[in-house]
C-alpha cells in the first residue's frame, strides 16, 4: 500500500520538534508499505533532505520515506495573519498533490486543522482512503483561550472541522477528550481510534549522573508560547528565591513567541535560580533530560487542554525516569497520581508548585522511587507498540 502523509511540521530526531510522524512512517516502512511524507519547513525541524529547493520544493528518500519538502517556512515567532497564510497555502500546494500524486491511502495529521483540506479533496476527487489524525481540537481551543474570537473566522473553522472528520474513513484522537470532541461532532466510536503520543525507550533513557542529595534540576522542554503557561514555573521560583532556597535549579529548553518576555521577565525578576537554553535536538535533548532530575508539566489554565492534549514533553519525561511536576487537571495528571510517579498542583498555585518541587528535592529516595515508576509507566507508552496500533489502524481502513 502507498500512503500519501501529510504534516506540515514534520521532523526526524535530528530536529528539536517532535518526531511522532517520522516514527509511525517509519514504520509502516518497516510493514512493508510505501511512504510519502508532504511537509513544510518548519522553525525547529529537520526533514533530512539536503538538497537545493527548486521552484518551491525538494524531494528525496530519508530513513525509507520518500519526502516532498514545500518552501512554506513557518515558526511560532510569526503572527496570526503570517500564519494563517502559510497554513492556507501548504493546505493548497498539498490539495494539489493529492490529486496528482500516486496513492492507495491519504493520511493527514494536524495541526493545523487546514492539514486536512488535502485529504478531504483526495477523497472527493480520487475517491482514495482518507485517515485523519487530530492533534488538537480545532477550534475549541483557540476559541477557549480567547486568541480568535471572530464569529465568522470560528464559524468557518468549525465547518472546516465537521467536513474533515466526516469526510475521513477513520480518525484518530491523541487524547481522550479529543476522541470525546470527535464524537460529539457526529462520528461513530467505531470509526474513532485514541493513539496518544508516546515514549522513545530507545532513545530516552535515565542518567547515570542524577543528584543524590537534595540538590536538584527541574527541566521544562517545549514551546514557550501563550498556551504553555511557561509564566506558572517562574511564579514557582519566585517562591523559592524569596524563601532563600537556592537548592533547586530549573531550566527551560525550548523556544516560542514569549520566550522574549520570559527572558525579560527572568532579567527584570533578578529569578538566579532559572536558566534559560536554546532548542536542542532530541539526540542531545534525551542527554539532558537523562541527567535532570524533574519534569515540569505546565500548561495555561483552560479547562479545554485537561483532557484534550497529549504532550510530547510528558512522554519524554517518563522514558527518561523524570518524576513529574503538573499544574493542571486531566488525564495526564490522573496518570501522575495514579502511577505516583510524579506530583500533581492545582492551576495557578506558584506556592503549591514551589512546595511540590521542594517535596521531591528534599527526599532522594522517594525521587528515585518516582524514577523508577515514570520509566514503568512509558513502557506502557512504548513508541514501538503504539506504533504498531497505529498501522493496525490503517491497515483495516483499507
Amino acid at each position: 500500500m502507498k500512503v500519501l502523509y501529510f504534516h506540515q511540521h514534520f521532523s526526524t530526531r535530528e530536529g528539536s520538534t517532535g518526531t511522532r510522524s517520522y516514527g509511525l512512517a517509519r514504520r509502516l516502512v518497516e510493514r512493508g508499505h510505501q511512504v510519502t511524507m508532504v511537509c513544510g519547513s518548519y522553525r525547529g525541524a529537520t526533514t533530512g533532505l539536503k538538497g537545493p529547493i527548486v521552484r518551491g520544493s525538494r524531494r528525496g528518500v530519508v530513513d525509507g520515506i520518500e519526502v516532498i519538502e514545500l518552501s512554506l517556512a513557518y515558526s511560532n515567532h510569526d503572527g496570526f495573519l503570517r500564519r494563517t497564510a502559510t497554513f492556507l497555502r501548504f493546505a493548497l500546494r498539498s490539495a494539489w498533490i493529492a490529486t496528482s500524486e500516486q496513492c492507495d491511502l491519504i493520511f493527514a495529521t494536524s495541526t493545523p486543522l487546514t492539514a486536512g483540506i488535502p485529504g478531504i479533496v483526495g477523497k472527493l476527487l480520487r475517491r482514495r482512503r482518507f485517515v485523519f489524525e487530530v492533534r488538537d481540537l480545532w477550534p475549541e481551543l483557540p476559541r477557549a483561550m480567547g486568541v480568535i474570537r471572530n464569529p465568522v473566522i470560528l464559524g468557518l473553522m468549525s465547518f472546516l472541522e465537521w467536513c474533515c472528520y466526516r469526510s475521513a474513513d477513520h480518525c484518530i484522537g491523541l487524547a481522550p477528550g479529543i476522541v470525546d470532541g470527535i464524537a460529539n461532532r457526529g462520528v461513530r466510536r467505531s470509526l474513532i481510534d485514541l493513539v496518544p503520543n508516546s515514549a522513545d525507550l530507545d532513545l530516552f533513557n535515565p542518567g547515570e549522573n542524577r543528584s543524590c542529595d537534595t540538590s536538584i534540576r527541574a527541566v521544562f522542554t517545549g514551546t514557550h508560547g501563550i498556551a504553555n503557561g511557561v509564566d506558572a514555573i517562574l511564579d514557582a521560583a519566585m517562591q523559592l528565591q524569596r524563601s532563600g532556597d537556592d537548592s533547586i535549579q530549573i531550566e527551560l529548553i525550548g523556544d516560542g513567541k514569549l520566550k522574549p518576555n520570559i527572558k525579560s521577565r527572568v532579567h527584570a525578576d533578578c529569578l538566579a535560580n532559572v536558566t534559560l537554553v536554546d532548542p536542542l535536538p532530541k539526540t542531545l535533548l534525551a542527554a539532558r533530560l537523562g541527567n535532570a532530575d524533574v519534569g515540569l508539566m505546565v500548561l495555561a489554565d483552560v479547562p479545554a487542554f485537561y483532557y484534550g492534549t497529549s504532550p510530547n514533553k510528558f512522554f519524554d519525561y517518563l522514558a527518561s525516569g523524570l518524576p513529574v511536576i503538573c499544574n493542571y487537571p486531566g488525564w495526564v495528571s490522573d496518570l501522575i497520581t495514579e502511577h505516583q510517579c510524579g506530583i500533581a498542583v492545582p492551576p495557578s498555585d506558584p506556592a503549591a508548585f514551589a512546595d511540590a518541587l521542594r517535596d521531591i528535592a528534599s527526599d532522594p529516595a522517594r525521587r528515585r522511587a518516582m524514577s523508577l515508576r515514570a520509566r514503568n509507566l512509558a513502557k506502557q507508552f512504548d513508541r514501538e507498540l503504539l506504533a504498531d496500533r497505529f498501522v493496525n489502524v490503517i491497515e483495516q481502513v483499507t
